[in-house]
């Protein structure tokens, strides 16, 4: 499907990615405590969404 080249490059793309996202948020950790607090929460709450989601979906289909 994909070739050897092809590998090699989604590698080394994805881990130059998460090098640099990691660089740029620790830049910005203190802007980032600053103005997004409660952020957190919000997150878990979009995570046990889509639990609560799958869940329905799992037990609501026809047998």
């Amino acid at each position: 499907m994909f070739s050897t080249g092809q590998l090699i490059f989604a590698g080394c793309f994805v881990v130059a990615f998460i090098i640099l996202m990691i660089f740029s948020y620790r830049k910005d950790i203190k802007l980032h405590r600053k103005y997004y607090k409660g952020s957190l929460f919000i997150l878990i709450g979009f995570i046990i969404f889509i639990i609560l989601l799958f869940t329905l979906k799992v037990y609501l289909q026809p047998e």
